[in-house]
């Protein structure tokens, strides 16, 4: 089945559009994960909501945080990236909801709001989550990186990840010995022929 995303500022969303990713995120993290806490709160207004739709119904969500309404930092030294000094943009709420899960739903996700964010915040700027660690395997696959220690965040196990782009190294060719060895038997042969070229000029001047 195929899946289409779209991505709305909270103004463009519908009032309908806001019930249903609000029921989502309270299906998921309040109630399947018996995780009592205060879902919504005043960074929707201010984040990019990723929605996952089949059939015109929802079936996964995630919210990107801009980098500068996020309050997530990266412990990793200046040394590690040129884009560490900067704030980083932020992907949350990742879900999918039960019944759809296993159809690769939420990689797609991650992907487009990636995309999004290199896109709309700079090739070079890094993206950070706060993943819960059952899932660290499957962030780590998208290329993100965790850092520092696990932490209690709603009492559920949750451990910072960064995805920051790898640098191109130049791969430098290594000399060619047989290019060497053919220049010099070149030069020994240019040699002869002028040393030739010079002795029969003298012989025809005698």
């Amino acid at each position: 089945m195929t899946t289409q995303f779209s991505i709305k500022t909270f103004d463009e969303l519908t009032s309908v559009d806001i019930y249903h990713i609000l029921r989502a995120r309270s299906q998921v993290f309040v109630v399947e994960q018996n995780c009592a806490y205060q879902d919504m709160d005043e960074l929707d207004f201010d984040c990019l909501h990723l929605v996952a739709h089949q059939n015109e119904a929802l079936v996964g969500y995630c919210r990107i945080i801009p980098p500068e309404y996020n309050r997530l930092r990266s412990n990793l030294s200046a040394a590690d990236t040129d884009s560490l000094n900067t704030a980083m943009s932020a992907i949350g709420r990742v879900l999918v909801l039960s019944q759809h899960r296993g159809q690769g739903i939420a990689r797609q996700m991650m992907i487009q709001a990636i995309a999004h964010c290199r896109k709309k915040y700079g090739k070079k700027r890094p993206i950070i989550i706060s993943a819960q660690t059952y899932l660290l395997s499957f962030y780590q696959s998208l290329g993100f990186v965790p850092e520092g220690d696990y932490y209690l965040e709603d009492n559920i196990e949750h451990v910072k990840m960064v995805l920051r782009v790898a640098k191109k190294s130049k791969v430098k060719k290594p000399p060619s010995g047989g290019s060497g060895v053919v220049s010099k038997v070149l030069g020994v042969l240019l040699l002869l022929f002028s040393l030739m070229f010079v002795a029969g000029l003298i012989y025809l001047m005698t």
